[in-house]
């Protein structure tokens, strides 16, 4: 289908791949994987058609179609989502022509027996069969699956796609991708903003879907269940295994662990032959031989290394004193804002040294205990944190705490005690901070980089509880591996709220499942937890647990102003933003009341209602999803006020 063929890239002087050939057939689900700046984004737009290469070529069959879906895109916020979907389609008039052009083509033909002719029948039955699919009378389910499948409500239909946030309106745009069914998908880090029940829809789509795919992304156990092949990018060239990613890493190792020992070997050549050449340089009964040496070593083809081998990389939190037996204790705990609740009788312990998951939906009160742990805001109840108890916590805007005067070496050496400090350049390097990238100030650094630098600091200090929030949002997959096994090494308490199943798989041995206002105790990691969720009725799963819209995220509010030191314009701001606030609980509390009101009167009739009677469950689950949305903004909203007076 997509032929690659001597393909260069390079950016001035520096080459970031040559003489690259694959080919893309049509039942290839290929992990295109590689250490960031590698060139996987680059490898994708080029096959777009959204970037050329410096020379080589990229040689599509005439009747295919490609799907790309990007990182990052431009949004068009003028309709709704249901609006921006049907866009999908605009291509069946495209591929209705193509459809025309090929029966043309079969008509004109007389080569009958040729394999091209038969190819070329392959070709139009693919095509006809594939438009009969999407005939208009199917658009609309196909429309309601994919969106449904990814979390929207049939209810977020109608609104309009600028009440969404960024990821959400990412996934319309990766909705309209599925439901053009290129030939070819083209998908950049597509779970960047999907919660783990899209992801598993996703994974299912993809798995069941023909045509070619292309995949990138640092979701390691979504691309071993999606794909069947893998190639890699390193050092400018590509090593293409017919297996998938978790095959993969073994043949890698492999292949890494020879290049080393030729590498070594080749080491040991020149070492000796320079040794020759230095001993016998003046020596005239030698000079030929010398001179041959010489000319060996200028045509030697020196061996690389593929990428410094990161499994080798440890990392340990450094000692810390021993807290007490039970360094969380939690009893009848309640949160309000106002007269509504967000979470009540929640009781459990945490025992020292284990490692414990908050999941849940946005909006359940996550973000909310932890805070309640940090003593950040007032609640109801007892939480006692145990004896000598050293917390260490990283959350979204634990960035915003660095230095940015300094530069990301001194940042780390500031806070690095003991032998650590002999090996600050390789946790640097383990955590994309090597070479140059040390010497950069605090200042320049993206948001992403920033978070990476405070995830180090928090690996150097010695803490005997970790509290961790989402902290593999900008980690590549050896940098996960590397904070990954620091975690199971670690001594200490865990605490960690992320929507990654691989990197929880292994760490926790107890999930805390936050919804309907409770916290509920689950034994058993990750797995266990998700495996348990889906042996429950479909009847709760469709009530209760389907994925949730929230056009808000659990990110921290901005940090009041200081009334003591605040003029009077200031002053103005702040008492403004105080009754914005207010106005804003007091509305999204009406709502729920509201909505509260109509799932009591729901629940009445259906004490009474037929089992066949399924309108009413419709009913009951879309006001109950539309009740935990407004929650969460209810929730958020709470916490801007409380910040906003304090």
């Amino acid at each position: 289908m997509i032929s690659i063929q001597g393909l260069k890239v390079e950016f001035g002087s520096q080459v970031l791949f040559e003489n690259i050939n694959y080919v893309i057939n049509k039942r290839d689900k290929i992990a295109l994987v590689g250490k960031n700046g590698a060139g996987k984004t680059t490898m994708l737009k080029i096959i777009a058609g959204e970037q050329l290469p410096t020379s080589g070529t990229v040689a599509r069959q005439s009747d295919i179609t490609i799907g790309y879906l990007p990182q990052q895109m431009k949004l068009i916020d003028t309709l709704t989502v249901k609006q921006e979907a049907e866009r999908a389609f605009e291509h069946l008039q495209q591929m209705d022509a193509a459809i025309d052009r090929m029966n043309q083509e079969l008509a004109d033909r007389t080569d009958y027996d040729s394999e091209e002719y038969h190819d070329l029948i392959d070709r139009v039955a693919q095509k006809t069969e594939l438009r009969a699919l999407m005939q208009s009378e199917n658009m609309e389910a196909e429309i309601e699956k994919t969106l449904t499948g990814l979390g929207f409500e049939r209810s977020d239909f109608d609104r309009p796609t600028h009440e969404f946030s960024g990821g959400w309106r990412m996934r319309i745009e990766l909705a309209k991708l599925l439901l053009r069914r290129p030939d070819v998908l083209l998908l950049d880090e597509p779970t960047n903003h999907l919660d783990i029940e899209s992801i598993q829809w996703l994974e299912s789509f993809l798995k069941n879907r023909n045509g070619a795919l292309l995949l990138v992304s640092h979701d390691r156990a979504f691309i071993d269940n999606v794909t069947n092949r893998t190639i890699e990018i390193s050092l400018g060239k590509i090593y293409d295994y017919k297996v998938s990613y978790s095959q993969f890493v073994e043949l890698r190792k492999e292949r890494v662990e020879q290049q080393m020992r030729a590498y070594e070997n080749q080491q040991k050549l020149i070492h000796d032959t320079e040794d020759f050449i230095e001993r016998f340089r003046y020596k005239a009964t030698k000079a030929v031989q010398v001179q041959s040496r010489i000319k060996m070593l200028d045509k030697l083809e020196r061996i690389e290394v593929d990428e410094v081998d990161r499994s080798r990389m440890r990392l340990k939190f450094p000692p810390a004193t021993r807290s007490g037996d039970y360094p969380v204790i939690v009893e009848d705990l309640r949160k309000d804002y106002g007269s509504l609740n967000v979470f009540h009788d929640v009781t459990f312990t945490i025992k020292r040294g284990e490692k414990v998951a908050f999941v849940g939906k946005n909006g359940a009160g996550k973000s909310t205990l932890v805070k309640c742990i940090m003593g950040e805001i007032p609640f109801d109840g007892k939480l006692q944190i145990g004896h000598n108890v050293k917390i260490g916590y990283f959350a979204q805007n634990q960035a915003q705490l660095l230095d940015e005067t300094l530069t990301v070496h001194d940042t780390i050496d500031y806070v690095a005690v003991g032998d650590i400090r002999t090996r600050i350049n390789d946790i640097l390097g383990a955590f994309m901070f090597g070479g140059k990238n040390a010497d950069k100030k605090v200042k320049v650094l993206s948001g992403g980089e920033k978070s990476r630098l405070a995830m180090i600091r928090l690996l150097l200090q010695p803490v005997n509880l970790l509290i961790l929030d989402e902290p593999t949002n900008h980690l590549d997959m050896p940098s996960k591996d590397v904070l990954k096994e620091a975690i199971q090494a670690f001594d200490g308490t865990v605490i960690v709220v992320s929507h990654d199943r691989d990197f929880l798989n292994g760490i926790v041995s107890k999930v805390y499942e936050f919804g309907e206002h409770r916290v509920r105790e689950h034994l058993g990691g990750i797995y266990d937890f998700l495996q348990k969720k889906q042996l429950d009725t479909l009847q709760q799963l469709e009530i209760k647990d389907t994925p949730t819209v929230s056009t808000s995220t659990e990110s921290e509010p901005t940090e009041p102003v200081s009334q003591g030191k605040a003029d009077y314009q200031k002053q103005k701001e702040r008492e403004r933003r105080i009754r914005q606030a207010e106005k804003k609980v007091k509305t999204l509390e009406a709502k729920i009341a509201e909505l509260e009101q109509q799932l009591a009167d729901i629940e009445e009739k259906l004490s009474t209602a037929s089992s066949e009677d399924l309108n009413i469950y419709y009913t009951h689950s879309q006001i109950s999803r539309e009740l935990e949305e407004v929650m969460a903004s209810w929730e958020e909203a709470g916490e801007e006020l409380e910040k906003a007076k304090n």
